[in-house]
């Protein structure tokens, strides 16, 4: 699909769509797996071994400025030109918006917002002269239809994907792409730790009419491999001429709004 030999960066790469990413990007080329989590990006790169594909783990928090700047040039130097950008890493916070604290405002922002912002600068300024690249940010399709008790969540991630269009309008000239994907409710911890019980799911799917929800009409959660095929698509030579573009994957759950 255009993306073989090219290095890929991965955020939140430990877990859940991030791990499906690199799962779907490995084997075309190396990809540098980031996340706070050590043992868990160990465990990927082991799982997935070495060769051309390899998962190289790389340890660094997207909230501080610093440090990924350190590390984005660590990728470069050690598995060379970075060609793909994936932003997964987000955190979800829940709560009524009057009742909601400043630290975990300030968090779910810095992680969601500003750590999609430190990561594409730092590795746009280094494809700029090279004129080529694609960057897709993982948002989310809360961020144009609201939903009760995530007001940060949803403002977070409508900031990052407005970032990231904006980038792309800036970057096209570089013959840099940059796009979004947003996932509908997903089989991954984060969704998981919504649930009362095992059969959380089912209530997404349902819908709720006193929260406003509509439901899937395609009567099932994503899987977090559904939004990976999305990525990969929009990284590859056969999304050669979209940029700028959000691509709702969420089964018809905000009615192609």
């Amino acid at each position: 699909m255009g993306t073989t030999s090219k290095v890929a960066l991965v955020t939140g790469a430990a877990q859940g769509i991030g791990a499906a990413v690199v799962r779907a990007l490995a084997g075309s080329g190396p990809v540098a797996a980031l996340d706070t989590q050590a043992e868990k990006l160990s465990a990927l790169a082991t799982d997935l071994g070495q060769g051309r594909g390899r998962v190289v783990p790389y340890r660094a928090d997207v909230r501080d400025s610093a440090a990924v700047e350190a590390v984005v040039e660590q990728v470069e130097r050690e598995l060379g030109p970075i060609g793909i950008l994936v932003n997964v890493a987000g955190v979800l916070r829940t709560g009524a918006a009057v009742e909601f604290s400043d630290a975990d405002w300030e968090t779910t922002f810095a992680v969601n917002t500003q750590g999609v912002f430190h990561v594409s600068r730092a590795v746009a300024r280094r494809m700029v002269p090279r004129k080529a690249g694609v960057i897709v940010t993982v948002a989310s399709n809360a961020s144009g239809t609201p939903r009760m008790q995530m007001a940060a969540y949803a403002a977070s991630k409508a900031a990052s994907a407005m970032f990231t269009k904006c980038l792309g309008l800036e970057l096209a000239p570089h013959n840099i792409r940059c796009n979004v994907v947003s996932p509908g409710s997903t089989d991954t911890p984060m969704q998981r730790a919504l649930w009362t019980d095992e059969r959380g799911g089912d209530a997404a799917i349902t819908g709720s009419l006193e929260t406003f929800r509509v439901g899937i009409p395609l009567r099932r959660l994503a899987t977090p491999a559904d939004i990976a095929d999305a990525v990969v698509f929009l990284t590859s030579d056969q999304a050669r001429h979209i940029t700028m573009h959000d691509l709702c994957v969420d089964g018809g759950a905000t009615l192609g709004v």
